[in-house]
């Protein structure tokens, strides 16, 4: 199942392959969860429940629970374009702390977007 690209006012969320196929295999109703709260951050809603920075190297991290399950979609700021995220990946969460080599992968696809553009 396709996603367009979420575009609300100002903010512009892409989702590269793996992050797509990650939202393609969630059950629906927690990827619209997830969507709902991609939309609340390009409109501006600042949230650290839905929507944060986890590390010093620039990733963050898009929250939606549902059912008890807690879905995340990694992600970064396209510092090329105007107010561009970029989602990478998605995980489902089972501890507190992101684990890092969750964080890792995302910085990894983050410096292979960069070498592709």
């Amino acid at each position: 199942m396709q996603r367009e690209n979420t575009t609300t006012m100002n903010i512009k969320v892409e989702y590269l392959e793996e992050a797509q196929s990650y939202i393609d295999n969630m059950p629906e109703k927690a990827r619209k969860k997830l969507f709902h709260n991609v939309g609340l951050v390009c409109i501006g809603v600042k949230d650290d429940r839905i929507f944060k920075k986890l590390t010093e190297s620039g990733i963050w991290e898009f929250k939606a629970e549902y059912e008890s399950n807690e879905y995340r979609l990694l992600s970064f700021w396209d510092k090329t374009q105007s107010s561009l995220v970029v989602a990478t990946h998605g995980f489902g969460k089972k501890t507190q702390k992101t684990p890092k080599s969750e964080i890792a992968h995302a910085e990894k696809i983050r410096d292979e977007y960069y070498k592709t553009r």
